[in-house]
């Protein structure tokens, strides 16, 4: 395979997981995800905003999740979250060190 394939291939799967984040399972809390995968739709948006910084694009942490949620922040939570139990948010305090803290 070539590599302009394998990129094609790889943005066509990210776009995918965006949908199946954004549109199929909005059920599914960034909490949950990220205290059982290491990573969420903040964390996704997170490293779409990184690569568009180092390909020289000015991206800021909101411009990039509002791109990637395809709505503001605000209106996500006011459509989807819910209120996480003391025990969740404890468990994602580690999560979040162990997987976001350490990159910042």
């Amino acid at each position: 395979m070539d590599a302009q394939t394998e990129i094609e291939l790889q943005a066509a799967a990210f776009r995918r997981l965006q949908k199946h984040l954004m549109q199929d399972r909005t059920d599914v809390q960034n909490i949950d995800l990220m205290n059982l995968a290491g990573f969420c739709r903040n964390c996704l948006s997170r490293w779409y905003q990184e690569a568009a910084n180092e390909k020289g694009i000015d991206m800021d942490k909101m411009q990039a999740r509002e791109i990637f949620y395809g709505m503001t922040m605000d209106q996500w939570k006011s459509e989807y979250q819910t209120e996480a139990s003391d025990k969740t948010q404890e468990a994602f305090k580690t999560a979040f060190a162990e997987n976001v803290g350490k990159d910042g």
